[in-house]
């Protein structure tokens, strides 16, 4: 690999990655994959409830937490901006935009789409200026099955380009995954109070792996299991509260690590090319997705108590008045030993008949975490209010 390729990918890893490093040290194992622009949470709502998602109520940005929400939104369309700079710590450059829309036919179907993209700012690589990327691209089915029982599956296109050109040694990657995602919403009464209760279930980016030197090596895209519920309470006629929650559980193979490499070979600790075909010859890089989702449920290096530490934990709440003014408070927990990704959230939103303005903000729990500061904002347009207010004109 020749050194521009290298310093490039070096830089890459380390401004995406910061955030999973923070004081932890021997015991430091996090899940390796490709793509990591792809579990950034691209929208301001769910930013501020501590990137939680799968079961709260449905909205224009359900794409990325779950497509299977789609047909129980009230309006007929809606399309949603959503911009995040982020790694403001490290960096100014580096940004995530996104576009989703949604489209429900009839009562019971809906499509949906969105394009993400994500910039890695500019990477100077001797004498050549590079401004490397990742962009994703996809389109969703959802079906309503029953009066509170939905499902859907989605159809995804990933490309990813870090390298400063095309040659024999470098290549962008590039991949094809699919969502499986459920999605009930009912009701039950507590007390003298009727609430909505719902949960969802997002199984995302099951699909090929990726690889930037023309398939000498292969690595996993980031495959997740997504589960959450939330339950929304009335006050009373013009305030509701809100909790949710999700655990999040990648579906991707832990690495064997460098000790056991080390343990196993006698090598020495800085020997990381020896490492690399260890791996290779230990068959980590032949193992196929659909495998590694199953081998990903039992193959931590300490058993099922560091499966556990490979759960992420979210929690939200959301205050509305009057379903126009709202405020959102949420926490993100990952255990130590797998990023130490611990953050605190806040969030605001306003909503009109036509569109709704959504921020997120993220307060770090961890020391020196690069995403502490980080702000989201999000914009949305309601085709239904839009419509309504173009035929009170033409009337």
């Amino acid at each position: 690999m020749n050194r521009k390729r290298l310093s490039i990918l070096i830089v890459s890893f380390l401004l995406l990655t910061a955030a999973r490093a923070q004081d932890v040290k021997n015991q430091l194992n996090p899940v390796y994959y490709g793509v990591n622009s792809l579990i950034i949470a691209p929208d301001a709502r769910a930013g501020g409830l501590g990137d939680v998602g799968a079961a709260t109520d449905p909205d224009v940005n359900s794409q990325y937490w779950n497509p299977a929400k789609y047909p129980f939104n009230i309006s007929r369309a809606g399309v949603s901006l959503n911009y995040t700079p982020w790694l403001r710590q490290l960096v100014s450059d580096i940004d995530l935009a996104n576009i989703t829309g949604y489209y429900r036919i009839g009562n019971y179907d809906a499509l949906s789409a969105s394009l993400r993209y994500f910039s890695l700012g500019e990477v100077i690589a001797d004498e050549y200026t590079i401004k490397p990327y990742e962009m994703a691209v996809d389109v969703a089915y959802s079906r309503m099955l029953s009066e509170t029982f939905s499902a859907a599956v989605a159809l995804r296109y990933i490309y990813s380009d870090l390298a400063y050109k095309q040659d024999d040694e470098t290549t962008p990657g590039s991949a094809f995954a699919a969502d499986i995602a459920l999605y009930h919403n009912g009701y039950i009464n507590l007390g003298q109070r009727e609430c909505q209760l719902g949960w969802g279930l997002n199984i995302s980016n099951i699909g090929s792996k990726i690889s930037y030197d023309d398939g000498n090596t292969n690595e996993f895209i980031p495959t997740n299991l997504r589960l959450g519920a939330a339950l929304m309470v009335p006050i009373n006629e013009f305030n509701t509260f809100t909790i949710a929650a999700d655990a999040n559980k990648l579906l991707v193979p832990t690495r064997p690590t460098m000790e056991q490499y080390i343990k196993e070979t006698g090598a020495n600790q800085d020997d990381y090319s020896g490492y690399t075909s260890w791996l290779m010859d230990e068959g980590y890089y032949n193992i196929s997705p659909i495998s590694g989702i199953f081998k990903s449920f039992h193959d931590a290096p300490n058993g099922g108590k560091e499966e556990l530490q490979e759960i992420q934990w979210s929690v939200g709440m959301e205050y509305a008045y009057n379903n126009q003014f709202f405020l959102r408070a949420g926490y993100h927990y990952e255990h130590p030993n797998k990023g130490n990704r611990k953050y605190y959230t806040l969030g605001a939103g306003f909503k009109m008949s036509v569109f709704s303005i959504d921020a997120g903000y993220v307060i770090s729990a961890a020391q020196s975490n690069p995403l502490d500061q980080t702000l989201r904002f999000s914009i949305a347009f309601d085709m239904d209010g839009i419509q309504d207010i173009l035929g009170k004109r033409r009337r």
